[in-house]
């Protein structure tokens, strides 16, 4: 396995307080053992902006086109780590933790309370890492940030990838946002893992996610010192039929965060440019892991390609 290098290198000395120091070095502790078992070497970037500074991880090829990934709440950008390896065969990728969540960036300049803070946050990003264009995946939360950029800054976007995005064409199935209730009032650790657990089937216990990557989510979603996240609400259909960037949306067929069937049914009827596909055996939090295989295969496939996106499958 590839070892990150420096993994703490220009670390800020300021950020949010956590609930102790013993929980602080733990959770990143935990962070930078998933990060070491990426399978290829990372180099991390901070990059500062008026609303604090943003972490990166990167890899792959120096001066290859760009992707930049952007992970669902609370998951950190080391929840790549089952697809980095594919996409940086031929891809210059950019794994960014989301300011005011769970990871490395330091959220403590100008807060982030609207939609438009959200896209002026990753324009910054982009400007730091100088990519005037680039593709962007996201998966969860991280889906909502990218189709909402894309929306905002059209030119800069060549290919959009949303990994059962939320938000985006449906909102969350109450029964989730029920079970999910304890673990947000009061987090602890085995909350948040008999949470992961229920949603992902068991992925957990069946040896389907990294026991490296399921502890930092947890400890970040109990001891993280995380700002609640901002959203807005769901682009009309208006704008998504306007969104002519080159799409692929791929949907979690045992997602509980919401329909996945009807969910794709809507972003089918209103992109015009998208390859849009339900991913059959996976769920919402485990998709970017559980079976990485037909995962990697369609990302590298769509990212490969230049032109306007292939026909449904």
């Amino acid at each position: 396995m590839g070892k990150s290098t420096s993994p703490n290198a220009a670390q800020p000395a300021s950020r949010p307080a956590f609930r102790t120091p013993e929980s602080e070095a733990a959770f990143f502790a935990a962070y930078d053992a998933a990060l070491a078992c990426w399978p290829l070497p990372v180099t991390p970037i901070d990059a500062p902006s008026e609303y604090g500074t943003t972490r990166i991880n990167a890899c792959g090829p120096e001066g290859g086109r760009p992707v930049v990934l952007l992970h669902g709440g609370g998951a950190t950008s080391t929840v790549w780590y089952a697809n980095v390896a594919a996409l940086a065969a031929s891809r210059r990728v950019y794994a960014v933790d989301l300011i005011g969540d769970a990871g490395r960036s330091v959220h403590d300049g100008r807060p982030i309370k609207r939609a438009d803070d959200v896209t002026g946050w990753l324009d910054h990003v982009l400007d730091h890492l100088g990519l005037d264009s680039t593709a962007l995946v996201g998966h969860s939360y991280g889906g909502w940030i990218a189709l909402t950029y894309a929306l905002h800054a059209r030119h800069r976007v060549e290919q959009l990838a949303l990994l059962d995005p939320n938000l985006c064409f449906a909102g969350y199935r109450p029964s989730y946002l029920l079970r999910a209730l304890p673990m947000l009032v009061r987090p602890t650790v085995d909350r948040c893992n008999a949470f992961l657990d229920w949603e992902t089937g068991g992925a957990l216990d069946r040896g389907l996610v990294d026991p490296a990557w399921s502890r930092v989510y947890a400890l970040g979603m109990t001891d993280f010192p995380s700002a609640r996240p901002v959203t807005g609400p769901r682009p009309s259909a208006e704008q998504l039929r306007s969104l002519t960037t080159p799409s692929l949306v791929l949907m979690a067929e045992r997602s509980r965060a919401h329909k996945s069937a009807q969910v794709a049914d809507r972003a089918r009827r209103l992109l015009p440019n998208a390859e849009v596909t339900v991913l059959s055996g996976i769920s919402h939090h485990a998709a970017p892991m559980a079976d990485p295989v037909p995962l990697n295969d369609r990302l590298t496939r769509f990212l490969g390609s230049t032109g306007r996106s292939a026909p449904d499958a």
